[in-house]
């Protein structure tokens, strides 16, 4: 059972839209789990049986191809919704993985209990509907990137994103926990050119680099300086 105090203020959009009374029914028939950092909490490939909600932590979605070669995707932030294709009527399989990077709490509904939320609560299946276009936003501005933005635009692009997702605020700017290889593959580039691309900006002011952090000075400059606008950002 879930301990509502704990999740009443908590922003979601799966949970936008209903009544008190509404969203306490749908937290209850949940599940609360703690998920150690560095825990794959959904298998690629693996029987979409559940849908999970991130309420504290930080997660991030992966996919691992046919040579074995595991590509780093957007991250998830406490309110964020994995797992969704466990709302589809018919019986199907993860697409991607979702792993945590931080120690990590989840909020689990089995599939067959969402099933029966989403017939009592339609506004929950227009919720889903929601995260989903979202999600095709993002592969939007993901594709489009690759296909028409160079090497250091869609890095830029990257480090934004995620300071204004998972970034901390910090002294002199916002600071963005990661390794260079998990970044360079979130942007679809080489370690090299990750590491080449941070010193340059470096260089010029715009970041500044410590061990397994990087702290964007400005992120306006940092996109100008590269010709990416805030639209592309945000995905439209």
């Amino acid at each position: 059972m879930v301990q509502l105090r704990v999740h009443k203020d908590l922003e979601s959009l799966l949970l936008k839209g209903l009544s008190s009374s509404e969203r306490e029914r749908v937290l209850a028939m949940a599940e609360a789990r703690p998920v150690p950092a560095n825990k794959t909490v959904v298998q690629q490939e693996g029987p979409a049986n559940q849908i999970f909600m991130l309420t504290r932590g930080q997660a991030r979605y992966f996919f691992v191809t046919e040579e074995g070669r595991k590509i780093l995707l957007f991250s998830l932030i406490p309110g964020d919704v994995f797992g969704g294709a466990a709302i589809l009527t018919e019986p199907s399989r993860y697409l991607l993985g979702t792993e945590t990077v931080k120690e990590s709490q989840v909020l689990i509904w089995k599939r067959s209990d969402m099933t029966a939320l989403t017939a009592r609560y339609p506004k929950l299946m227009q919720n889903m509907l929601l995260i989903a276009y979202d999600y095709l936003g993002w592969y939007l501005a993901a594709h489009v990137g690759l296909t028409c933005h160079s090497a250091a635009q869609r890095f830029a692009t990257v480090l934004v994103t995620l300071a204004h997702t998972v970034g901390e605020k910090g002294a002199k700017g916002m600071e963005i926990e990661a390794k260079n290889e998990d970044l360079a593959n979130a942007a679809g580039i080489t370690p090299f050119t990750a590491s080449r691309l941070l010193s340059g900006w470096r260089r010029s002011g715009l970041i500044l680099k410590r061990r397994g952090r990087v702290v964007i000075l400005s992120p306006e400059q940092l996109l100008s300086r590269n010709a990416v606008s805030q639209e592309e950002i945000h995905g439209r």
